[in-house]
């Protein structure tokens, strides 16, 4: 199911905290619920999914994703891992190039190690939190390609979550319904006809730091370990 926008289409947020609020307010059946968690794709999605688990009273937690690019060919992805330790692969992609796995294997490897130093960067020693059986909204800052919202909704999937809802201040329209082959719910507050770029609808979009990410993670009042 698509959401459809609510607010008028050339409406720019504040910032990514504006972001956030306006969208948990559209998220409030699952306030207050024990099976919520909402997990950004950090670095962007954090500061907006913050304000949706404060909001909400849901743990917060982070999805690291990384493409897994050609050999060769860095920006083509022909996969994707995210954290969990899960791997989606395109293997239509792979059979059309005769990529092997061997080949795919190296890439993940090293791809693997940088997920790893980003996820011990942002959550130190604390575990993935439980994912299955759990509603999960999963939220980034907006959605141009939505590649990695792609990789990270069908990553999760692999996490055997009861429902996957994807959350985003803006979106493309393409990109909004395109998203909803992967996930169980999308909401897209923002799906503007002349989209170029996901800043141009925010006032303020400074980059997020990597201290705003672990101090965003830190705050949220219920920790994913009491779950």
């Amino acid at each position: 199911m698509v959401a459809e926008p609510a607010e008028r289409a050339d409406r720019r947020f504040a910032d990514r905290r504006d972001a956030g609020r306006q969208l948990a307010d559209r998220l409030k059946a699952y306030a207050h619920r024990d099976d919520v968690t909402v997990l950004a794709l950090p670095r962007g999605g954090v500061p907006v999914a913050a304000e949706i688990a404060r909001v909400l009273d849901a743990p917060l937690d982070i999805l690291v994703v990384r493409k897994l690019g050609l050999p060769g060919q860095p920006e083509y992805a022909m996969g994707a891992i995210a954290s969990g330790d899960v791997r989606v692969l395109n293997t239509q992609v792979l059979q059309q190039l005769a990529i092997s796995y061997s080949a795919v294997d190296l890439v993940t490897r090293a791809e693997t190690r940088e997920l790893h130093r980003r996820e011990k960067l942002y959550r130190g020693d604390r575990p993935m939190p439980p994912i299955a059986g759990r509603q999960v909204i999963l939220v980034d800052d907006g959605m141009a390609t939505g590649a990695s919202m792609r990789a990270g909704a069908q990553a999760l999937r692999e996490m055997r979550p009861a429902r996957i809802i994807v959350a985003v201040p803006v979106s493309s329209r393409e990109t909004c319904h395109l998203i909803s082959q992967d996930a169980d719910e999308v909401l897209c507050a923002r799906t503007p006809e002349r989209f170029r770029s996901v800043g141009q609808w925010y006032e303020r979009f400074e980059q997020t730091t990597d201290e705003e990410v672990r101090c965003l993670l830190a705050t949220i009042p219920l920790s994913v370990h009491s779950l």
